[in-house]
């Protein structure tokens, strides 16, 4: 994540005792940023996930980015971010990054390279 500074205004850490009061409906792949492993801190009230990160906040580059399930390239699309939309990295992995446009959606992986070079 190229020692980009973390924006935590937006997302602060619940205070207080978190706790699930019941079952949840796992959501569907590729819906909210929800893996097993991790979760947007924004969902740290209501899903339970391994580890809850703050986003590293990018933008989509001048072509724009499919968004997958999985990280390759012979996965399908499902989503299309148009150039400039917000995107909020949670996880990398290589050439890949894993993130969302907002907690409420989508989530997904694209390439590193789709997105727009971080400004110095």
């Amino acid at each position: 994540m190229n020692g980009a500074a973390r924006d935590n205004s937006e997302y602060a850490v619940p205070a207080g005792v978190l706790g699930l009061k019941g079952p949840v409906e796992k959501p569907a792949p590729g819906t909210l940023p929800l893996r097993g492993d991790l979760a947007h801190m924004a969902l740290a009230g209501t899903h339970l996930a391994a580890h809850y990160v703050i986003p590293h906040v990018h933008t989509v580059g001048a072509a724009g980015a499919g968004l997958r399930l999985n990280p390759r390239g012979d996965a399908e699309v499902f989503a299309q971010l148009a150039p400039g939309t917000r995107f909020e990295l949670l996880d990398l992995a290589g050439e890949w990054v894993w993130g969302c446009p907002g907690p409420q959606g989508p989530s997904g992986w694209c390439r590193a390279s789709e997105l727009a070079p971080e400004e110095a």
